[in-house]
């Protein structure tokens, strides 16, 4: 699994939830909130995200991330531990 398609899709489904959101310019190093998410929006741009590259994080993990780039870093290791199972 490619970083850079992980990222992809985050920034696909978090320019779906998020209004007037430039999804060429999306600063990955801040949080969802500070891109104008709010918590439902969220939860459906991680929920997606998941499905999408069927991938599945404890919702303890998903609490302690601060910001987009840690989202996709995330996924981008369980994915490869998938891969390698």
């Amino acid at each position: 699994m490619d970083r850079n398609h992980i990222r992809s899709v985050v920034i696909k489904h978090l320019g779906d939830s998020v209004d007037d959101l430039d999804q060429d310019n999306v600063d990955t190093s801040l949080s969802m909130k500070d891109l104008g998410a709010n918590s439902l929006d969220i939860v459906e741009v991680v929920s997606c995200s998941m499905r999408e590259l069927k991938v599945k994080v404890p919702r303890s993990q998903l609490a302690k991330l601060e910001n987009v780039d840690q989202l996709v870093d995330l996924l981008f290791e369980v994915g490869n531990e998938k891969k390698a199972s």
